[in-house]
């Protein structure tokens, strides 16, 4: 399994180099988290394609080994949008959330030893839930559900 901190070191560090798109292994988590980011208003885009180019035509006669997910980055005024993205769950460690822990979080209190959400922060919320696998905290506190704290974004 890829672990989530080589999504958030991969993004945060392109954000950094002023790359214009990135591409990562596609799997179900690295699209969960991408996703938000893109709901979130941190990335332009995402399109599935092949190591050497972002096409949804060649992602489907390649192997799995060869399909990626294409981010574009979003910047404004040429800066980056997204300036920190750092993971709350670590391996060794799992920060598992009800719902009244998450609902403090994104209510600008401390929940566990985790610092609260600010203003244009968002959190990624792993559940167990099938139909809503990824979402962000807020998103997750409207459903009433709780799960694994994976990162954070601002």
């Amino acid at each position: 399994m890829v672990l989530p901190h080589n999504l958030c070191a991969h993004v945060q560090n392109a954000f950094r180099a002023r790359h214009r798109h990135i591409a990562v292994s596609h799997t179900t988590q690295n699209l969960g988290i991408l996703s938000i980011l893109l709901r979130s208003g941190f990335l332009l885009s995402l399109t599935r394609g092949t190591v050497q180019l972002p096409s949804p035509e060649a992602f489907l006669t390649v192997g799995d080994a060869n399909r990626r997910i294409w981010a574009d980055l979003k910047y404004r005024d040429d800066r980056p949008v997204l300036n920190d993205m750092e993971l709350i769950s670590m391996p060794s460690k799992p920060i598992f959330m009800d719902v009244s822990e998450i609902r403090r979080l994104c209510s600008g209190r401390r929940a566990q030893t985790i610092k609260p959400l600010r203003m244009g922060e968002i959190a990624v919320v792993h559940t167990k839930n099938p139909e809503y696998e990824w979402l962000e905290a807020r998103e997750a506190l409207q459903l009433g559900l709780g799960g694994e704290v994976i990162c954070r974004a601002r």
